[in-house]
């Protein structure tokens, strides 16, 4: 009984650095806020529950190999447990950008507010939009649909396979492009309202220079900006969340 126990405790491992490697960045779970312990033991309990549907005999022979293998092993199944978990957090991260950027474009971007996956402040705006995505990532079942891809990546990828850099780096452009395109397109109303009332604003201050254009147009720049988030937010949403799920669901 020892001895089977101690023939599955290795590979158990090297799945615990894959999912592990994953959970360190899944959005919500990575927060700077949820302590280390935490997601070391939800990354730990996640290894224990999907070991028996992953593991089976012929990864018993994992731990007859040499420390140099395993060392080995232990490395590249963390590197893809980070690519995994990477290639998800990238749309987290390009809504925050984007929505920054929205911010300053309506005359948002100097009010801080307190982030919830960052350390350093970010604009109010951001951290609304931020903070309500990150809770929906969790009410649409995201998450379960992450931990699905996480069991379905080892058919594709089996434990104990190195790391493929060319197959990561392409996954990771992917993620890049299909992330910040859609995040653009979400955010491309504000994007052209701030840029429309700048404009007017500033042929005014060319030919009244005696008018404060700057401090009369921020009032405008803002009511119409939130304006324009009152109409479009749940659409904005629904089509970030439908990308966002369809991304996850094709792995």
């Amino acid at each position: 009984m020892i001895a089977e126990f101690a023939g599955y405790l290795i590979p158990t491992f090297v799945l615990f650095c894959r999912i592990g490697g994953c959970m360190l960045l899944v959005p919500g779970l990575a927060s700077a806020q949820v302590p280390m312990q935490a997601r070391l033991f939800v990354s730990l309990a996640l290894s224990l529950a999907l070991a028996p549907l992953i593991l089976d005999e012929s990864h018993r022979l994992l731990a007859d190999q040499g420390g140099e293998r395993v060392v080995q092993l232990i490395v590249s199944e963390t590197a893809i447990g980070v690519l995994l978990g990477l290639s998800v957090r990238v749309f987290l991260s390009a809504l925050q950008f984007m929505t920054t950027a929205m911010g300053m474009y309506i005359g948002l971007g100097t009010l801080p507010g307190a982030p919830v996956d960052l350390d350093e402040p970010l604009a109010a705006l951001s951290m609304f939009i931020t903070t309500f995505a990150t809770l929906m990532f969790f009410l649409l079942d995201l998450h379960l649909e992450v931990v699905k891809g996480l069991v379905e990546a080892y058919e594709f990828v089996p434990l104990g396979s190195d790391f493929d850099t060319r197959a990561s780096l392409e996954k990771i452009t992917g993620a890049l492009s299909r992330s910040f395109l859609l995040v653009l397109q979400i955010a491309g109303p504000f994007l052209a309202y701030g840029l429309i009332v700048n404009l007017l604003f500033g042929l005014v201050n060319k030919m009244v220079p005696q008018i404060p254009a700057y401090f009369l147009s921020i009032p405008f720049l803002i009511a119409g900006g939130l304006l324009i988030l009152y109409f479009l937010l749940g659409e904005m949403m629904t089509i970030y969340f439908a990308v966002f799920r369809d991304f996850i669901v094709e792995g």
